[in-house]
């Protein structure tokens, strides 16, 4: 019997088994796609997500990789400085903050991992609890665990069995266009930069690999239930996007030259969902984008990914049956957390440097982002 199975080779799941095994626990990750490939853009990693990665014994590659950031600033659409914040060791946190392309950091989990620990091919069709242990249906047969974690995505195939209930996607009304060219950095190479108007957004900051990693928010609509579906990686238009940045003149980046230097631009809409009352049931949980989907905002994604990783695999060290529930009882009330703080930073509309102090401020608090403070 496998002891514990995980549904789902993405950040999440990945952490989740390197986690179980440095606890002695042995754990498989299955998933449906044949090849793991490093797909997607940048992400941003927080000090206390970095430090569990540390923990792992995998900071100095995750440090070869990645850049660390020393701020975030915010400027206006003339490029005039609004207001700075120290992020990572600058900020006087006990680790760096990192700036990752996420398929990149996706292959380090999953060489430290090794091959033996995901079933490629393998995708999730069922699951059936019997109370003592759980018996996963997939397209490579049966698997008996101890237990399983859905980690299968904002479309989790767990997720939906054991909610199966509407659970819509709730759509902010922004799409987001996103992509990374290489080139030279911008100001210090180490800031990651905000720059608003009334029309759009742009999110700029350095990865790995010599790459500008850039995403900008377009509104299009009231916030409410997506129409349709999420279309992740469908291929954008740049040129939508060139069009609402024509007027900008930022003196330290010339943003169209990067976005037409992009060899590929992809369009998502920014969703969530609600917080659910209760993740799992049985000898079942959820983990990550299954379990709490939540704005790109914040660099809160792949972090509270990798933090329920750490205290699902402590809980499940001390007991299997008890430990899902420990688990959840811990996480669920502060993702949600992050989930509403998230939905609220999104819609600051202030250039007033004394507020944008205070709402970063607010944010830090209500995400519990300072935990990795020294």
């Amino acid at each position: 019997m496998t002891e514990i199975l995980i549904a789902g080779a993405g950040i999440g799941g990945l952490t989740t088994a390197l986690a179980l095994r440095a606890r002695g626990i042995p754990a498989t990750v299955i998933e449906r796609a044949r090849d793991v490939r490093p797909l997607g853009v940048g992400i941003n990693l927080l000090p206390h997500a970095v430090r569990e990665l540390c923990e792992l014994g995998l900071g100095d590659a995750l440090a070869d990789i990645a850049v660390a950031p020393a701020a975030i600033s915010y400027y206006d659409a003339s490029g005039t400085l609004l207001f700075r914040e120290p992020r990572g060791i600058d900020g006087g946190y006990g680790h760096p903050q990192y700036s990752v392309h996420r398929g990149e950091l996706q292959m380090l989990l999953l060489s430290a991992l090794g091959p033996d620990g995901v079933r490629t091919g393998t995708q999730l069709i069922g699951f059936d609890d019997d109370g003592a242990h759980v018996t996963v249906r997939t397209s490579a047969g049966d698997f008996d665990a101890a237990a399983l974690v859905g980690a299968d995505g904002i479309h989790s195939a767990v997720r939906a069995q054991l909610h199966p209930g509407a659970d819509p996607l709730q759509w902010s009304g922004v799409r987001m266009f996103r992509g990374a060219a290489p080139g030279e950095p911008f100001l210090d190479g180490r800031t990651m930069a905000i720059v608003k108007d009334d029309a759009a957004e742009l999110v700029v900051y350095r990865i790995g690999g010599g790459l500008t990693n850039w995403v900008v928010l377009l509104p299009e609509s009231e916030p409410g239930p997506l129409p349709g579906d999420a279309r992740w990686n469908q291929p954008g238009d740049r040129s939508e996007v060139l069009a609402h940045l024509a007027r900008w003149d930022l003196g330290w980046l010339d943003v169209a030259d990067l976005i037409a230097r992009t060899e590929t631009v992809l369009e998502y809409p920014m969703v969530d969902r609600d917080p659910l009352p209760w993740w799992g049931a049985g000898r079942v949980t959820l983990l990550g984008d299954a379990a709490h989907p939540m704005y790109p905002v914040g660099a809160n994604g792949g972090s509270q990914a990798i933090v329920d990783a750490r205290v699902l695999a402590d809980e499940l060290a001390r007991d299997v049956e008890t430990g899902l529930r420990r688990y959840e009882d811990i996480r669920g009330p502060e993702t949600a957390d992050v989930v509403a703080a998230n939905r609220a930073m999104h819609h600051i509309g202030t250039s007033r440097p004394e507020e944008l102090a205070r709402v970063t401020a607010d944010y830090r608090r209500d995400t519990n982002a300072d935990r990795s403070l020294t």
